[in-house]
């Protein structure tokens, strides 16, 4: 494979299947030339939602451009993580092209265009006839009730609810006694209430949003949408701990003197988490981590649950395996992580509804909340600063530091909003902080 073109040098891409296998030459590649090309610093960027190679590398490519400038004498080396997870094509990057069908549909009734179904087989291989079943229900939207089961049941073929194989146990989030979460309700509950659920949320109002009269197949669609992340989810996790963490400590003992930074974005910022636990014993090479609206719970870290005392984080104790701080960037701009994602976190463990009586914010704020919708929480010692003021401050040396991005990270339409909004110098410049990378 050529390499690809990229803003920065030396860069490295390294792949990773869904059980957490790494590219083998492509990891040899890497521990072979870090050091011959005289890196103190490796930058490891892990994408979250994303439909290909070629896509993962213009978000790298992207957001590593000012890094240089910003740190003129560094030896700074860069790494962007491959692996199999996707993106709805309604859902845009700002500042990246947006596709012709996404174009098309975007304020169609929701279907499945021609990216998206090729994004589904991309991730989902072996399930073509179920993802055409499923497109079609979308496009014919038929009578509800029966219908809508056999979507819930075509989903859940789809997404594989009980997984074979080592990915089974990295759904989770938070543990209750030791034990993860159960199978999520989303999948399991009576597939007509889901969506119902799903297309009150989608219907607003939110933050400038007119309200509209809820369709229980946008419902369907956004069920689509949240299983298939459910699934991208459990994989950022078994990637992470299995493929990256393994990996770093591949090259820690290869390359003792490289300092490692991980940047996560979405999912990406759970791979890199899980990355944590994955680290053999004794290695420090990670010397920060940077999380860019991270998509996960975010009590990860917490040792104890506000809610559920017996409950800890997937991660409890985690960001201690840094040499250095856990930076969480957010923002209440990203309308992903503020209204869908808790409502489908919720579902993911939890029999109650929340949108009946109270309404969303009330009831799925802190409970279900995501890293990158209001930063790291339950951590004691966490501190807080708006984007400016940690750019002008020398952060923490170590521990979690939670960082309102929302001075940047705020374009973006429906229905994710500004999740996607990273590409900016001040963000590329955190990281560099947070590392102490001079």
């Amino acid at each position: 494979m050529a390499d690809p073109e990229v803003s920065v040098s030396p860069y490295w891409e390294l792949t990773f299947d869904a059980d957490g296998d790494a590219d083998g030459r492509e990891l040899d590649r890497l521990l072979a030339e870090v050091s011959r090309r005289k890196v103190r610093d490796l930058i490891v960027f892990a994408h979250g939602w994303n439909n290909d190679r070629s896509g993962a590398t213009r978000l790298y490519s992207r957001f590593f451009e000012p890094v240089p400038g910003l740190a003129p004498t560094a030896r700074l080396g860069y790494v962007g993580v491959v692996w199999p997870s996707m993106r709805f094509s309604d859902e845009p990057i700002p500042d990246f092209p947006r596709p012709v069908a996404a174009q098309d549909t975007a304020t169609a009734q929701p279907v499945l265009d021609k990216n998206t179904r090729h994004a589904l087989l991309e991730v989902f291989p072996g399930r073509a006839t179920v993802v055409e079943q499923i497109a079609r229900l979308l496009d014919q939207q038929p009578d509800e009730g029966a219908s809508l089961e056999e979507f819930g049941r075509l989903v859940r073929l789809l997404v594989e609810v009980r997984p074979q194989g080592p990915q089974t146990s990295f759904a989770a989030d938070t543990l209750a006694e030791g034990v993860p979460e159960g199978d999520p309700l989303m999948l399991f509950g009576d597939t007509a209430t889901v969506c119902d659920e799903f297309a009150r949320a989608l219907a607003g109002p939110g933050d400038g949003e007119a309200f509209a009269l809820p369709r229980l197949w946008d419902g369907a669609h956004e069920l689509l949408r949240q299983a298939t992340y459910y699934a991208m989810k459990r994989r950022a996790g078994t990637v992470g701990e299995r493929g990256l963490g393994r990996a770093v400590g591949h090259l820690a003992r290869t390359a003792p003197d490289v300092r490692v930074h991980l940047v996560g974005h979405s999912f990406g910022g759970r791979l890199v988490s899980f990355a944590l636990r994955g680290l053999p014993q004794g290695v420090r090479s990670v010397k920060s981590v940077t999380l860019l609206q991270g998509a996960f719970s975010h009590y990860a870290f917490a040792a104890r649950l506000p809610h559920d005392p017996r409950a800890s984080g997937v991660l409890d104790g985690q960001h201690h395996r840094i040499d250095g701080p856990l930076v969480c960037c957010y923002s209440h701009f990203d309308s992903a992580l503020g209204k869908i994602y808790p409502l489908a976190s919720r579902m993911a463990g939890d029999s109650r509804t929340a949108t009946a009586e109270f309404g969303l914010d009330r009831l799925l704020g802190a409970k279900w909340g995501a890293m990158g919708h209001d930063g790291v929480q339950a951590v004691p010692g966490t501190k807080k600063y708006a984007l400016a003021e940690a750019l002008r401050t020398q952060l923490p040396a170590s521990g979690c530091v939670n960082v309102d991005a929302a001075a940047v990270v705020r374009r973006g339409g429906a229905p994710s909003g500004a999740h996607s909004d990273i590409c900016h110098r001040e963000l590329a410049q955190l990281v560099l902080a947070a590392g102490r990378v001079r």
